[in-house]
């Protein structure tokens, strides 16, 4: 007899904090499953976390063997990038697609996408964070009944506030809270359709609250002393939500299933986003022209104020970060930073063009209906042809693309001289120090190429990978040879981090027992072998439990 699995992702959730709000008392539910069940953390790959974690958890494999990195990709022969959503699943498919002998109800997965080798339902992208896929069900009717039912989610596509601005933050939180709300409606409602051999359903908003709410909840940001924040811990508030929603959600798991309660990947202090969106694409523009500076013009050795809070809070983010952009012309460049948004745009025609080319606008890409228009890299990109290397956007870690002679539609960069170039930014960036602390921000840069000539199809677009430090937020940085960055504002106040966490809880499962130490890539094997469904040759990953040694333990 099958014994049913019920699987609950968490998505972006930390370990540290789950564990950290399960001993204070606030997570009730969850710290009834780890009590009577296994627990242990997970570990995920070390870079493209962003990008990769839900693919790596839905395959079972790791990007180097899908090849698929990032849902933006750069168009092979030039420099044009186009947005390719979710992995195709064409050479490793879902590890749930089962055929007819097991009973499968999926809700709600980012990442992934509409199979018809699952016997049950499939929802995809009512509520989830950056689904990267359409809104879609089988059977086809399913997901407009269950809107008509429940309604929508909120904050699907809108899942995102300016983080100087509280009264949005609040109202992003309440929308986060009216989906989970639903999403345990649904869920139970799904869970009394079928007798299911899997369900499996991923909470997208934690992965959102981490993002927008890290500097309200957290004091290892720099906002967090800055602002004046709401009552309350709107991080935590949106985690007691979703532990309520899972306790509800249970109520009608059979008493037989065996419960999974994960997170493929974690969240912390956003060391990444400024980094790699602005501090990056900015050392490149001024390494290839040493001459110039494209935005956030500093100057080492002078004293630094507080980070940007309060007055332009109008502007948002973008705004903000565009009017730092440099003007040659003094008088141009004050107006740009100190008035309106609006009221500059009508002046700077006055001024005429000071150069042939110019960084582009991030409003100027919105009204072009450009996708990536908030991604500071893409407003570089009039000279990635002229540059030796240039930052390709990114939601986590730096990355670069070398302009490389014979690959590059215009490259510039012979392939003799590729190493050494790699060497020589390497070099720069690990001279890069935080203005404020003085530490340098650049951990590790990996070299995803053996040489200049490595054409292997499924290598990332990237060559270099730029792994941040992990201690501190920095919104501005100081280099030896091109000057100083910044300070900027900060966009996203969490991100990416490399771990996660399984709970299991259900028959042969010892209560207060430990897992193993696992990765990622064992969760679609663990969740299989529970099932007693094979495990697909191609998965890379191992079954975490073991019943028989659970027991023990």
């Amino acid at each position: 007899m099958k014994t049913p699995v019920i699987a609950i992702g968490l998505d972006a959730a930390e370990p540290a904090l789950i564990e950290k709000w399960i001993s204070q008392g606030y997570l009730k539910n969850l710290r009834s499953l780890k009590e009577q069940g296994a627990y242990n953390r997970l570990h995920n790959f070390n870079y493209y976390r962003a990008e990769t974690p839900w693919t790596t958890f839905l395959t079972g494999c790791s990007p180097q063997k899908t090849g698929y990195w990032a849902p933006i990709k750069l168009r092979q022969g030039t420099y044009e990038i186009d947005e390719i959503g979710a992995y195709d699943f064409a050479e490793y498919p879902p590890f749930y697609t089962l055929g007819d002998e097991y009973k499968v109800g999926i809700f709600d997965l980012p990442h992934s996408r509409p199979s018809n080798q699952v016997n049950g339902v499939q929802v995809f992208a009512w509520g989830a964070h950056a689904p990267l896929t359409s809104s879609e069900s089988q059977p086809s009717q399913l997901l407009q009944q269950l809107i008509d039912k429940y309604g929508e989610h909120p904050a699907l596509h809108k899942d995102h506030a300016s983080c100087l601005d509280v009264a949005a933050l609040k109202r992003l939180q309440k929308n986060l809270e009216v989906g989970i709300s639903r999403r345990s409606a649904i869920c139970q409602e799904l869970l009394q359709r079928e007798d299911w051999d899997l369900f499996l359903t991923i909470f997208g908003e934690t992965h959102s609250a981490g993002h927008y709410f890290w500097h309200l909840s957290q004091s290892d940001h720099p906002l967090y002393a800055l602002l004046n924040r709401p009552s309350g811990d709107p991080l935590l508030e949106v985690f007691q939500a979703i532990d309520q929603a899972i306790g509800e959600i249970l109520t009608k798991a059979p008493e037989n299933a065996r419960i999974l309660i994960f997170a493929d990947h974690g969240m912390g202090a956003n060391v990444m986003d400024l980094p790699s969106m602005v501090f990056l694409p900015e050392l490149l523009y001024r390494f290839s022209f040493p001459a110039r500076v494209g935005i956030a013009a500093g100057q080492l050795g002078t004293a630094l104020k507080h980070p940007f809070t309060g007055a332009r809070i109008q502007r948002g983010p973008l705004g903000m970060l565009w009017s730092l952009k440099h003007d040659s012309n003094p008088l141009k460049r004050a107006l740009r930073r100190n008035t309106p948004t609006k009221l500059f745009n009508y002046l700077e025609p006055l001024f005429g063009n000071s150069q042939q080319f110019d960084l582009i606008s991030p409003f100027q890409l919105q009204a072009q209906s450009d996708p990536l228009y908030y991604q500071p890299a893409v407003w570089y990109k009039p000279f990635w042809s002229q540059m030796k290397a240039f930052a390709l956007p990114s939601f986590s870690e730096g990355y670069i693309r070398i302009n490389l002679q014979g690959r590059e539609s215009e490259g510039i960069v012979a392939p003799s001289e590729y190493e050494a170039l790699c060497d020589q930014l390497s070099q720069e960036l690990y001279a890069l120090r935080n203005s404020r602390t003085g530490t340098p921000i650049v951990k590790n840069i990996i070299r995803t190429r053996q040489s200049a000539i490595d054409v292997d199809p499924k290598l990332p677009d990237a060559d270099l990978v730029v792994i941040w430090q992990e201690d501190h937020a920095a919104d501005v940085v100081d280099s030896p040879t091109v000057g100083r960055i910044g300070p900027v504002p900060y966009f996203r106040t969490g991100s990416h981090r490399s771990q996660g966490f399984l709970i299991a809880k259900g028959p042969g499962i010892a209560s207060g027992s430990t897992l193993p130490l696992g990765h990622a890539l064992d969760l679609a094997p663990t969740i299989l072998k529970l099932m007693d469904a094979p495990i697909p040759e191609y998965c890379e990953g191992k079954a975490l439990l073991d019943l028989s040694s659970v027991l023990v333990g």
